[in-house]
């Protein structure tokens, strides 16, 4: 397959991703609904409490002023405030206050508690559909795009965003509720002091929107060079033993830091240019705050206005700039999420495989007759790499496909398994063509064994059972006697519960061809396909899978890869490739007879085994 480097990805409208967000919540808009109407709530008792310690202010001040005259204008004696303060009233309203603090302090904790339940199950239900999304990619989607970057989206996006649900969702709404709030609170006090309050929005919403607009592009850079490095550590790690061997490291740690340097400047840039949003924001602030300070006091020496309303208005404007502070502290958030998002449903509008035909046709017998007429086939739709090929292959027979690399030995494996269909032609079993067939009955009817071995964490049994997870432990012991597996088995410690790592560390490459031999007999399919992998084993090993893959297609349509010429001697048909044409077609002494290209190959192998 053709291994694509990834390309930089242009961004798509954050408005759109937004709206995407906002679709993608639909299952939990109620409990959503109902923890914002409790955070609105939650902010409103709270909004009350500057005004009714402001009541309280003004109920003392009177009640002083009651007791300097009743003190014929002195200052009263603490018996005479005692006697003159209406505290009846004042206990009601601190009975008030407490009352309106306790309940804001409940709601916000029920929405709170709302809003991480529904964090936790969208994170899950994202999860879900980016691993169900995996499942309906082609498979050129996966030759094009490295492994870190679309596990940075599952992890790293999409508990940004969960996270970003759970905390700063309700910040913004307090936020936004409480500058309503307190502005309407404000304006019945007084209109002027509301005006210069307001006077420091506008500048730094100026301010904020501009660094914002900056700070974007290296938010959004910074995501997609997460996934690029998440890509270079898990390429890294898995091929350690490869690195070592060929003394890559310092490459490697070069190519590494180059990526960790642009996430590193992408992140400081973007948060440097977030942090200046609150200073900025604090500085207007301070100097509205300076100024209201100002005018409020004279408009209380002058009678227009009472002390308690002037110490009411003073906390007000505190915290009617508080909220515009916190949402330019959590600017930062609110881009990640965006660009995050971007990503997430930007892998979810990835191109899927077509559609099966429906109605799709089955083959209920299987006789292992297979046809390829006329097909053509690119992967880039540019370079061609099949080129008319033609052929027609008799049940139960074993079909050798060889040729240089390059020749299109792997692309035949791709069109016959459907990871990619021909741009013109069709493929045939028992004169079904594949495309008008599902891909999973396709699929299903081949067992492949692959030059890349493939075994999972898990038990021996439950690697052998992989491809039929109703087989027996009988059927599973029959299939590693034929495979010569067995006895290796029966030597570990635990038999076929011992446990192998994911990269099978633990066995050596022989036994790991042979556990998939095992494998693919438990699945026992009507038809194999078979990449030879001996190149790196001893003689006798060799020899054990050479036997294993005779038993293994035995009576079955087979097609071997070959790369050893002389394992191929009896198949029943060669097919050679060259450049995606079929130059010679025939069997071993046939072939050799010719003395045309296999010929040479054939000689060329034998020369350099001698």
């Amino acid at each position: 397959m053709p291994r694509g480097a990834r390309t930089t990805e242009k961004p798509k409208s954050l408005g759109r991703a937004f709206k995407m967000f906002a679709r993608s919540l639909k299952p939990w808009m109620i409990p959503l609904i109902f923890a914002i109407v409790l955070a609105i709530a939650a902010t409103i008792c709270s909004i009350f409490g500057p005004n009714i310690l402001g009541q309280m202010t003004n109920s003392a001040v009177e009640d002083y002023q009651t007791a300097m005259v009743q003190a014929g204008g002195q200052i009263p004696t603490a018996e005479q405030l005692n006697a003159a303060l209406n505290w009846g009233r004042i206990g009601r309203l601190a009975l008030t206050l407490i009352a309106l603090y306790v309940a804001s302090a409940i709601l916000n904790y029920i929405q709170g508690a709302i809003l991480s339940v529904i964090s936790a199950h969208y994170a899950r239900k994202m999860r879900a559909e980016i691993i169900a999304k995996i499942a309906r990619l082609p498979i050129s989607y996966f030759d094009q795009h490295q492994i870190g970057d679309t596990l940075s989206r599952m992890s790293n996006d999409v508990g940004t965003v969960a996270n970003t649900l759970a905390n700063v969702l309700t910040q913004i709404i307090t936020s936004l509720t409480t500058v309503i709030g307190i502005l309407i609170m404000m304006m019945s006090i007084s209109i002027w002091l509301s005006v210069i309050a307001l006077i420091a929005v506008p500048l730094s919403l100026i301010f904020i929107s501009l660094i914002a607009k900056k700070s974007q592009t290296y938010f959004r850079t910074a995501q997609s060079t997460f996934g690029v490095l998440n890509s270079s550590i898990e390429e890294d790690f898995s091929g350690q033993s490869i690195i070592k061997a060929n003394s890559y490291e310092p490459t490697a740690i070069t190519k590494f830091g180059k990526s960790n340097d642009k996430l590193c400047e992408m992140t400081w840039k973007a948060n440097f240019l977030s942090a200046l949003a609150f200073p900025i924001t604090n500085m207007f602030t301070n100097l509205s705050y300076v100024a209201i300070c100002v005018v409020g006091g004279r408009m209380a020496i002058d009678g227009k206005l009472l002390i308690g309303s002037v110490q009411a208005f003073i906390q007000y404007a505190s915290q009617f700039n508080r909220p515009i502070t916190e949402v330019s502290q959590i600017a930062s958030n609110i881009q990640q999420t965006l660009a995050a998002s971007e990503r997430i449903f930007n892998f979810l509008e990835e191109p899927e495989e077509s559609p099966d035909m429906e109605p799709a046709l089955e083959i209920s017998d299987v006789k292992g007759a297979v046809e390829f007429h006329q097909v053509n086939f690119s992967y880039d739709k540019t370079r061609p790499i099949i080129q008319d090929f033609s052929v027609k292959i008799k049940p139960g027979m074993q079909v050798a496909i060889v040729g240089p690399t390059g020749a299109g030995k792997t692309t035949i494996i791709n069109l016959l398994m459907r990871f990619y269909d021909p741009d013109t032609g069709y493929i045939a079993i028992d004169g079904v063509p594949t495309k008008q067939m599902k891909r999973s009955d396709v699929r299903k009817l081949f067992g492949m064994v692959l030059q890349d071995t493939w075994l999972f964490s898990g038990t021996i049994e439950e690697n052998l059972r992989y491809g039929k997870t109703s087989a027996t432990h009988e059927d599973i012991v029959r299939a590693t006697k034929a495979s010569s597996i067995h006895h290796f088995i029966e030597s570990l410690s635990h038999g076929y519960n011992t446990m192998i790592s994911e990269d099978s560390d633990n066995i050596s490459a022989g036994e790991k061809q042979l556990l998939t031999i095992a494998r693919a007999m438990v699945a026992d399919p009507p038809m194999m396909i078979l990449d030879e992998a001996t190149s790196n084993v001893d003689t006798r090993t060799e020899q054990l899978i050479q036997d294993a893959f005779a038993k293994l297609t035995h009576g079955r349509t087979s097609f071997v890869i070959a790369h050893r010429l002389s394992t191929i001697r009896n198949s029943d048909l060669i097919l050679v490739m060259r450049d995606g044409n079929i130059v010679e077609q025939g069997t071993h002494d046939q072939l050799l007879a010719q003395n045309g290209f296999y010929a040479e190959l054939y000689n060329s192998q034998f020369a350099e085994n001698e």
